[in-house]
């Protein structure tokens, strides 16, 4: 785990992932590297401007459902059944169709997945990222 700007910690990529298809705070510098920047939260990230964000999407329809998030609270423990939920949650037509544009987007090149999370290694970017890597949403 290496530690980012604010503290928290992130999880290093294993060998399997995808190095195309990338987890970060959307609270830290784009980076040219980014490619495609989306943020996939259901609600705007506080303190965070339109022009900071540096945004090609905001695809708050593939976030998890309100009812999942509360439940989650980003508590450690409950992400390996966070992430089963909201994988099935995936299969809903409307986050289908949000996850769809995220493989095309991958397919066209580098993909930055965006998060508010403190915790962006157990958010929901995490689960969306494993999915893509995987190339199936449920």
């Amino acid at each position: 785990m290496t530690a980012s700007k604010d503290g928290s910690k992130n999880r290093s990529t294993s060998a399997h992932d995808d190095p195309r298809i990338r987890v970060r705070r959307i609270y830290d510098d784009s980076e040219p590297s980014d490619g495609a920047r989306v943020l996939v939260d259901r609600v705007w990230p506080r303190g965070v401007s339109k022009d900071h964000a540096h945004l090609d999407e905001w695809l708050k329809n593939v976030a998890p459902s309100n009812e999942l998030r509360q439940w989650y609270g980003h508590d450690p423990d409950k992400y390996a059944e966070f992430a089963r939920r909201y994988r099935d949650e995936l299969n809903d037509d409307t986050r289908a169709e949000a996850f769809d544009q995220l493989k095309e987007l991958a397919d066209k090149g580098t993909l930055t997945l965006l998060t508010a999370s403190k915790r962006d290694d157990i958010s929901q970017a995490a689960v969306l990222k494993k999915s893509l890597d995987s190339g199936r949403h449920g």
